[in-house]
């Protein structure tokens, strides 16, 4: 018989397999009583908020943990602003019309493409376009400005203040996405679908927004409700109101099972309806019996709606779906 030392990793067979039984029954025995894998942090976090009556936190800081607890789960398809309401320029565009643009958008920077979204350009920023402006309107001395010497009718494709944006799939995590901004100081992504078609856009803004809340400043106005009664044409919703609110407000189902996962908003529902972007004044036909009447759409898509609900038979004054009871 050798007397060479038996190695750490040579257990006899036997022995290996009554050590690994033992530790199968005794894992067992844990989760029986909810010992066993280490539960999830995140759900761990989650819970001790739920359930904690502390007052050490305020109700702020409880809700910012929540969302940045949900942050780690979010892609950017989940942030991004939809195709439809992206607000963009065609490089031909001259600078009194983009001047234009940024007064009625708001925004410190507008995506740029060469006649579709599909081809992209880079972005412009408004920094960039008074910096150009205030160049050109210096005069010798430098001490003034003469803005009538800006050619308010060059295009932006002739002034060299175009920059780079992000294309990023609409499958990143944002947790990937934030950083990429922070390194290249690029503070604004469009969201590519794998044809290469633009889906949509992200900023940074929208990024930190999931964490700290909404971001409002001197510029911004309060959002109108997505539904709301007028006291002249009705009911009044705005084509982006998810289907599941707007089904809980009516107390009706409107979308099938089969349904749910191809059609999100009003919109799409009307657009299914339809089959095509319906024009101002046409009126759409649910199965159930309520019409949508198209209040403002333009070729792109459909933005404000009104809703005729349907009557009880035999009732003119019967109330709206709304007040009756729940389906």
């Amino acid at each position: 018989m050798s007397n060479t030392p038996t190695a750490e990793d040579d257990v006899p067979v036997d022995e290996q397999r009554q050590s690994d039984e033992e530790a199968s029954w005794f894992d067992r025995l844990l989760q029986k009583f909810g010992l066993g894998e280490e539960p999830d942090l995140r759900e761990l976090i989650e819970d001790a908020l739920a359930r904690s009556k502390s007052d050490t936190l305020s109700v702020q800081e409880r809700g910012m943990l929540r969302r940045i607890l949900r942050f780690g789960n979010l892609t950017v398809e989940d942030v991004m602003v939809p195709r439809a309401d992206i607000i963009a320029v065609d490089d031909s565009i001259t600078i009194d019309e983009l001047m234009r643009v940024f007064r009625q958008a708001e925004h410190s920077r507008l995506p740029v493409y060469r006649e579709t979204l599909d081809d992209p350009r880079g972005m412009i920023h408004i920094r960039d376009l008074m910096s150009w402006i205030t160049a050109e309107a210096e005069l010798a001395d430098a001490e003034r400005l003469n803005l009538g010497k800006v050619d308010l009718q060059r295009s932006i494709a002739s002034m060299n203040i175009v920059r780079d944006l992000l294309y990023v799939p609409g499958s990143m995590s944002v947790l990937d996405l934030l950083p990429k901004m922070q390194t290249t100081r690029v503070h604004l992504a469009l969201v590519v679908d794998e044809y290469g078609g633009t889906d949509g856009l992200v900023s940074i803004e929208d990024l930190v927004e999931e964490v700290v809340g909404d971001i409002a400043d001197e510029h911004d106005v309060e959002d109108e409700p997505l539904i709301r009664s007028d006291p002249k044409l009705g009911l009044i919703a705005d084509a982006r109101m998810p289907i599941e609110d707007l089904e809980k407000h009516l107390q009706r189902e409107l979308v099938s099972e089969e349904q749910e996962e191809d059609i999100d908003t009003l919109g799409g529902l009307v657009f299914s309806i339809a089959g095509r972007i319906p024009a101002r004044g046409e009126l759409v036909r649910h199965p159930s019996g309520i019409e949508f009447e198209v209040l403002e759409a333009d070729p792109r898509r459909i933005k404000r709606l009104r809703i005729h609900l349907p009557k009880k038979a035999g009732d003119a004054n019967a109330p709206p779906p709304s007040e009756t009871s729940p389906r």
